[in-house]
Parts: C-alpha cells; sequence; structure tokens
C-alpha cells in the first residue's frame, strides 16, 4: 500500500499537497498540545518547555502558509 494520496491509482498534486497541509496542520496541534501540558507543571523548567512548544507551533502555522504561498504560485 502506497503512502502517497491517489485518485484512481494516480498520484496528484492537489492529493498529495492536500495531505501535506493535514499533516502540517495536525503538527501545529501537536505542538499547541505540548505547550499547553507543560503549562500545567509548576517547574520554571516546564514553564520554558512551553514556550518552546508555542513558538513550534507558531512556526509550523508560518510554514503552511508559506506553502500555500508556494503552491498558488506568486513567489516574488
Amino acid at each position: 500500500m502506497s503512502r502517497l494520496p491517489t485518485v484512481a491509482g494516480m498520484v496528484t498534486r492537489g492529493e498529495v499537497f492536500s495531505k501535506l497541509l493535514h499533516h502540517l496542520e495536525e503538527a501545529q496541534d501537536m505542538c499547541a498540545t505540548l505547550s499547553h501540558l507543560h503549562n500545567t507543571e509548576d517547574s520554571e523548567k516546564d514553564k520554558a518547555m512551553a514556550r518552546g512548544w508555542i513558538m513550534c507551533s507558531e512556526m509550523m502555522k508560518r510554514a503552511r502558509e508559506n506553502i500555500i504561498i508556494l503552491a498558488k504560485g506568486t513567489i516574488q
């Protein structure tokens, strides 16, 4: 079984792009969840980890936005 999404057995740009965006959104959500879980602890280390995870979540969001721009072909 192929890990690539297909339409009628053929790999398409649209399906691959859609799957990529889905995984980036999932990664963003998981990073935000890890941030939340670290924020439930009281130590300074956990607070720093929470800030790091939320920054990773924001990086995933920006990567997703940049990938959408790339796919549109509007890069200058």
